[in-house]
């Protein structure tokens, strides 16, 4: 299986702090796979080191077999990174903006009103695209950068809780657009907080604590090794050791028998 993603020994740190230490991994092309951790753990600082917003202080990171710090043009060309907070130009209208995405990646006129109808359509957005952005939902937001994201086809997409924002209806329909995307060749490297969503449409996961990738693994592999009748909200507690949280867990569930 080729690989679409690899990171050797990356390391960012702040002073003398390290945000995330010596993390080594591979994604496969095709594959979707969900990065997990508690809050500040160090999930959105790698994710800004594999997108180029960010200068690692070691290692490196390798998407579609180039490294990002040699050829930052070539390999931004192949990619999208749709943050968990939409970053937009509300003096633009939505069709304004997805077509200066376009422009940015030189997408051809044709294929993109096939792409913007195609898209915007699926997330309700196409009778709202002649209104500026500035005046949309967080939740339309949203949903515009995710169509801007696709728009140039992109081999690999980040996201960063993607479904942030968005109504149950929108977040049905990304979960089964990503899988589709992922069946047809597209890698699509996603953290959430909701594990849920993890369990249920991930190929692997890997979960950071404090910086350092602890865990990379299927769902079927982290259950043969904690037991089958594990969950992945059980599995994550026990490995991030977060007694508290268990704690609470735990005494819901004695609440609701």
């Amino acid at each position: 299986m080729p690989t679409a993603i690899r990171l050797v020994k990356l390391e960012k740190r702040f002073r003398t702090k390290y945000a995330v230490k010596e993390v080594n991994l591979t994604v496969n092309k095709g594959e979707l796979f969900c990065f997990l951790g508690p809050n500040g753990s160090g999930k959105t600082t790698t994710i800004k080191m594999m997108t180029g917003l960010l200068e690692p202080t070691a290692g490196f990171v390798e998407l579609v077999g180039m490294d990002i710090a040699k050829k930052p043009i070539e390999v931004k060309k192949k990619m999208a990174y749709v943050p968990d907070q939409p970053l937009i130009y509300p003096k633009l209208t939505g069709r304004e903006y997805l077509e200066f995405i376009a422009s940015v990646f030189e997408v051809e006129d044709e294929l993109f009103e096939q792409r913007m109808n195609h898209y915007t359509e699926l997330f309700s957005l196409k009778g709202r695209l002649d209104e500026y952005a500035g005046d949309y939902s967080h939740g339309m937001k949203q949903k515009l950068s995710l169509c801007a994201a696709l728009i140039h086809k992109p081999e690999i997409l980040f996201l960063d809780e993607p479904t942030v924002g968005l109504d149950p209806k929108s977040a049905k329909i990304l979960k089964s657009l990503l899988r589709q995307l992922c069946d047809d060749g597209m890698t699509v490297f996603m953290s959430t907080h909701i594990l849920e969503i993890a369990e249920q449409m991930c190929d692997r996961v890997g979960i950071i604590k404090d910086g350092q990738l602890i865990t990379v693994a299927s769902m079927d592999e982290l259950k043969k090794e904690r037991g089958n009748d594990s969950t992945l909200e059980d599995i994550f507690l026990d490995l991030t050791g977060d007694a508290e949280s268990q704690l609470l867990v735990s005494s819901m569930k004695e609440e609701e028998v």
